[in-house]
């Protein structure tokens, strides 16, 4: 069985909390892979099933909470301008030297890919490869993409979405009823949702500070800080084998996440069959399967 820590480092005037979970029989040469969660605001919870790459592949998984939600510190006064990607950036940068890592993979899950693209742009340097998974290169295109989805749903749905959101009332019963319908054909098609994605949800819910200040009150509503956001025009800089997968329902249409593989130089892509925004919950095995033979890729390769 694998050996799973959990500590906290310090951050800025608080702290990070961190998860590592190191295989049983480690494997020469598999690299550490530092996951990096979505929301932004939604804790680690969603993507812990991916520590099963401890004991599949042998290499150490480092989940953690990200600055402002989860097991981390909370900032719920801070202001606006203060939840900025490059605070995220240097959050990540913390941690790879905080655990002395090294040579590691990145694999980032929604605005977790949005951050790896981010790290990836500025060329840190021990960065193995990156894995971009269910992630648009632009706010632009995912609303654009949102609002393509959104308009094939049911007409009551979309009746009842617009209308509280002019309303303003997007904590309505009949609101969110309405997003759970979206949420079911494009978020996570696993019903009733994971155990695991509950948890990041209602931690989210509890204190959305930063989800609510960057993206907005769901998934499709986006009307935070990110919604100017782009990476595109700085794509070419990333210079590490870059895989950028997405699911076939996803809430990342294909327009959305197309410019990584057409700008970074080399990158390849995988749709996953059936699946939508979390196919790591969807289809776990053959999401592990997948990027666990490109970690495999460009892992380190011992000489005997």
């Amino acid at each position: 069985m694998s050996r799973i820590t959990e500590s906290t480092m310090p951050f800025l005037d608080g702290e990070t909390w961190y998860r590592i979970t190191e295989p049983d029989r480690p494997v020469p040469g598999a690299l550490p892979l530092v996951v990096l969660h979505g929301g932004p605001g939604m804790a680690h919870d969603y993507l812990r099933n991916l520590e099963a790459f401890a004991d599949e592949t042998g290499r150490t998984v480092v989940h953690s909470d990200q600055f402002g939600c989860g097991r981390s510190s909370h900032r719920p006064d801070a202001p606006a301008d203060f939840w900025q990607p490059q605070l995220f950036v240097d959050e990540y940068r913390a941690l790879v030297a905080h655990l002395g890592l090294g040579d590691h993979h990145v694999l980032g899950q929604s605005w977790g890919g949005m951050l790896g693209a981010e790290i990836g742009v500025r060329r840190p340097g021990g960065i193995a490869s990156l894995s971009i998974c269910n992630s648009p290169a632009s706010m632009q295109l995912w609303v654009d993409g949102a609002a393509e989805l959104r308009s094939r749903l049911p007409e009551d749905v979309q009746d009842a979405l617009t209308r509280h959101e002019a309303a303003g009332t997007t904590e309505d019963p009949e609101y969110l009823a309405a997003t759970q319908v979206f949420y079911e054909r494009h978020v996570c098609r696993v019903v009733p949702m994971p155990a695991d994605f509950v948890a990041s949800e209602e931690q989210m819910e509890a204190e959305p500070t930063v989800y609510h200040t960057m993206n907005g009150p769901n998934e499709f509503h986006v009307i935070g800080s990110l919604r100017d956001w782009s990476v595109i025009d700085r794509l070419d800089q990333v210079d590490v084998p870059t895989l950028v997968v997405a699911g076939e329902h996803d809430e990342a249409t294909p327009a959305t996440w197309q410019p990584f593989v057409e700008r970074i130089p080399g990158a390849r892509q995988h749709v996953f069959p059936g699946a939508s925004h979390c196919t790591h919950l969807e289809q776990p095995e053959e999401f592990r399967r997948v990027i666990g033979a490109f970690l495999a890729e460009h892992d380190a390769h011992p000489t005997d």
